[in-house]
Order: structure tokens, then sequence, then C-alpha cells
């Protein structure tokens, strides 16, 4: 069974992939992984505010406004709460790439160049095979436009690519007002891959504190269909790699996003509620699968479900959305 498949420009052994998470923090969950069976390793994200904390430019796009409304000042924690530093991190994914032999991503979150120019220089220096760029990016200024927004993304990838010889993916927000054409723009700008999609994770209200508090949510396989869709729409129309990521659990949800045209399908949730051995199920229930459908390889059913390939290309668009009312009715 021949589960190879090919993402970034990396040849890996399958298409499941540790999405970043807290498992990437020491070098033994990662071994961890890699016995598993993960084909490659997105290390945790190196934040922006933990790197260039001092910048004002960052500083700016943080607290804007918020003079107006002391309240909005407590929903930042502290910079001394999470400031760990470039250091750790470069020197963790040294290890990580001396230890392991599995592709290893650096991973690097905010919202401006800032920083990122330099540090994404030392991933590349510590033996990084490849950056992701998460542009983790609220805009919630009303006078900011949405060409401002995209813009934002642009300005950083223009940034990275300049700076480094590496792989470079953009892991994105679905929430673009024209999803397919900001895709294209960004492997135009030289995104080497598209990473769908980041979730964000939204704050709760505590009634008895009156505070606004974090909350993380792990996600369900339900999730996966957002990703999935924009994917089957994209592939064989952008000249890039597709990861899907959020809601990818089982070894279903894998071949889903495989067949709607995924180069890779990478884990997060799934791996803090079961553990790194769980990519091990996945894979043997992956096989399993192939076996009794009569498939031999992972190629053989990329994109076999894509927009482009399927009978019905009309299920992907707004149709879809009228047959799914009119099935729900006849089933009431």
């Amino acid at each position: 069974m021949d589960l190879r498949t090919r993402y970034l420009g990396l040849e890996l052994k399958n298409p499941v992939v540790a999405s970043a998470s807290p498992l990437s923090r020491t070098l033994d969950n990662m071994k961890r992984l890699e016995d598993a069976g993960a084909a490659a390793i997105v290390m945790y994200s190196l934040f922006e505010e933990q790197i260039a904390h001092e910048a004002e430019e960052l500083d700016h796009y943080l607290r804007y406004g918020t003079e107006s409304f002391a309240e909005a000042l407590s929903y930042f924690p502290e910079t001394a709460e999470y400031n760990l530093g470039p250091g750790s991190y470069v020197d963790l994914l040294a290890k990580a790439k001396k230890s392991l032999g599995i592709p290893v991503i650096g991973s690097l979150n905010g919202i401006s160049v800032g920083g990122w120019v330099n540090y994404a220089k030392q991933l590349q220096a510590a033996g990084a095979d490849a950056i992701e760029l998460n542009v983790y990016y609220i805009p919630t200024d009303p006078l900011l436009s949405s060409a401002d927004v995209e813009g934002r993304y642009l300005e950083v990838l223009h940034a990275v690519k300049k700076a480094v010889t590496l792989p470079v993916a953009v892991k994105l927000s679905p929430f673009f007002s024209s999803m397919a054409n900001m895709a294209n723009r960004l492997v135009d700008a030289g995104a080497d891959g598209l990473v769908m999609f980041n979730r964000f994770y939204q704050p709760d209200i505590n009634l008895e504190q009156l505070e606004v508090v974090p909350e993380v949510n792990l996600s369900d396989s339900t999730e996966a269909r957002l990703p999935m869709r924009w994917i089957a729409i994209l592939h064989g129309r952008v000249k890039a790699s597709l990861a899907a990521t959020s809601g990818i659990h089982t070894a279903a949800d894998v071949l889903k996003v495989v067949m709607a045209g995924a180069d890779v399908a990478m884990m997060c949730s799934a791996l803090l509620k079961h553990g790194p051995d769980h990519v091990r199920q996945v894979l043997t229930d992956m096989r399993e699968w192939m076996l009794e459908h009569e498939y031999v390889s992972i190629q053989q059913m990329k994109g076999s479900m894509s927009q482009r390939s399927v009978t019905d290309p009309s299920a992907f668009e707004r149709a879809n959305y009228m047959k799914a009312l009119n099935r729900y009715q006849l089933l009431v």
C-alpha cells in the first residue's frame, strides 16, 4: 500500500502530519509522533509577541483604540506570561532535526512584518524543512478595509519569501470575501502551500468574575467539512500544495480531504485528545479501507472527489445549499 505524498516539495511517507500544537514543545513527544507514523511535524507556533513585543508596530495593532475603554486593556495578557523568547524555540528545532528522520516545519504566528524576517532566517539556519506562516489576525477596526487586511497577508509573505529559500506555506482564515481569489493572490505572491484553515479561538465571559476569559474547545470531525469544501474547489486551480487542518480526527477524515485534493491532512485536536499513538491507528484504518476498496496508493485517490472531478460540481456551490434544505424538509 503506497501512502506516499508530496507537500511543499517534500517527499512524505504518508499524508498524516502533526499540526502545530503543545505536543511539539518537547523532543520526546516529537519522537513519539514519528514512531507512531507521523510523516512530518509542524512545530508549535513562535508568536510574534514573544520575539518582537517591543516593536511599536505590534503595540499599535493590538491596542489601537483601547485607551477609550479601560476594560479593553484587560483582554491582553502581560507579555511576561508567555514571553519565552526565540532562542529555546530555535534550539529545539535544531535538536529535532538531528534526532528525527521526518521533516520538521517551523511555525511563525503574528500580524505584522516585525521581526518575522530575522527569525525566519534563524529557522532556516536551524535546519527547518519549511516555514508555516500563521497570520492570526482578527480585523476589529471598522476603518480597516478588506483590501488592507488582504494586504497584510501579502506583505508578510513577500517579506519572508525574500528572506529565506525554504518552502513557505500560509495558514489561512476562511473569512475572506473571495476565498478563491485570495488563495490565487497568495500563490502568485510566492506561497508554496496553503493550509486551510486557522481556527479562531473565541473568548468566553465569566459571569461570576465579570471577566473575559480565554477558551479553547477542541475540534470534532464535522469541522473538517469547511477545509474539505474549499480544497475541493481549489484543487487543480492553484499551483501550490494544499493542506487540510481543523477537524481531522479519523482515517475517514484523512481519506475525504485527500479525495477532495489535499496533499496532507494535519492533526491537532485528535492528538491532544488521544496522544501521539493515535496516528498509528489512523494509518492502520486507512490501509484497511484502501485495501477493501481496492486503492493501491494515495495518488490514485487524490483529487478524485474535487469539484473538477465529480459528476455534479454544483454540489460544492450554492446549489448544494438548496439541495440540503430540501432534503432535510423531506426527512421531517
